[in-house]
């Protein structure tokens, strides 16, 4: 398993259609996972460190897992199959759910989780950004220092 970090959130346009950026930890491969808008906004909520009002269904599960008494060690992003990622929450008494990636990141970053996916996913999914498009990705944290969770519930 590779360790990843959640470079951030974006809209795709002209689609609209969200996506979660990861980077290998020690690597050179992004993994972009298409996600949901909801999603989208859990995880750019997390980033931000804003708390919401009230707490969202990422919120409240976190919540929930720390009045059982266990404590969510790790996701793993563990298969892709017909385009569809899958993850795994694995908790610290050794129980393991099965959770969409999405959902899964979003509590990661609730939690301080480390966030893993298999060398099999990043192979088949990954990409590497070549050197002169580093620029692009550097625009794209500039991007998502400056967006705020508003910008996720705007139609097009």
């Amino acid at each position: 398993m590779l360790q990843m970090e959640v470079v951030g959130v974006r809209v795709e346009m002209p689609t609209n259609q969200p996506i979660v950026l990861l980077k290998e930890a020690k690597g050179e491969r992004y993994l972009p996972i298409w996600i949901g808008m909801t999603e989208a906004t859990a995880i750019a909520l997390a980033q931000a460190e804003e708390p919401p009002p009230r707490p969202l269904t990422h919120d409240l599960f976190k919540d929930v897992i720390e009045a059982l008494g266990v404590r969510l060690q790790a996701v793993n992003i563990v298969a892709l199959r017909d385009g569809i990622f899958f993850a795994d929450l694995v908790f610290s008494n050794g129980v393991e759910v099965s959770a969409r990636p999405s959902d899964s990141i979003a509590l990661a970053l609730r939690t301080g989780a480390s966030i893993f996916a298999s060398e099999d996913v990043v192979r088949e999914a990954g990409v590497i950004i070549p050197d002169d498009q580093e620029d692009e990705v550097e625009k794209f944290r500039e991007f998502l220092d400056t967006i705020t969770p508003e910008d996720f519930g705007r139609a097009g």
